[in-house]
């Protein structure tokens, strides 16, 4: 038997329909003797260009080993599914088993996603144990001082700020008052004299 690797495009609407696809395509590769070597779903991506004015497909890897007549039969079932927008197969020397580069980006990125998700519960409970305060009795009768001085550091920053706003309005205001001036009449305009 060969090995080949088999890449096809879904419609994105049958996006739902891809394990069950799946599944059949197993089904009917193991019932004429050959074997899957690796299974990727790559999921919905966007296409290089428009497909029958479709922008986005759900992509699907497989690494199988079998013979020229599960191929036929699994190229024809490609062939006849409306659901199935491209596909390619390609001969391969021998059975490939790792993972390709796209799915070795997709498990970085999820990685990532995951260790921000990680850091971001990390600090939310960081800072939820700083806001609870002290558990003993002794931090307590340690952290009431610390109140009155929370509270006095407070008062003195409220009245420091409500000095700057007078000083503000303050400066706003004019230093002496200006009277009204009397509108001045319009003159008329002066004729050459000599014309």
């Amino acid at each position: 038997m060969r090995h080949y690797e088999v890449v096809f495009l879904v419609h994105p609407d049958q996006s739902e329909q891809v394990n069950a696809m799946i599944e059949r395509y197993r089904s009917m590769l193991e019932g004429n003797g050959g074997q899957i070597h690796r299974l990727e779903d790559w999921g919905r991506r966007q296409l290089a260009y428009p497909i029958n004015k479709i922008h986005k497909a759900h992509y699907v890897m497989m690494n199988i080993e079998c013979d020229a007549d599960a191929l036929n039969e699994l190229t024809s079932a490609f062939r006849f599914n409306d659901a199935v927008l491209r596909n390619l197969v390609i001969s391969r020397d021998g059975p490939v088993v790792e993972p390709s580069p796209i799915a070795q980006a997709k498990d970085e990125r999820s990685e990532r996603e995951d260790n921000r998700g990680r850091r971001s519960r990390d600090e939310d409970s960081r800072a939820a144990d700083r806001d609870e305060g002290p558990a003993d009795d002794n931090e307590q009768a340690d952290a009431g001082g610390g109140e009155t001085e929370l509270a006095e550091s407070t008062e003195a920053a409220e009245a420091t700020e409500s000095e700057e706003s007078t000083e503000t309005v303050n400066s706003t205001e004019p230093t002496e008052p200006t009277e009204p001036t009397e509108p001045t009449e319009p003159t008329e305009p002066t004729e050459p004299e000599g014309v």
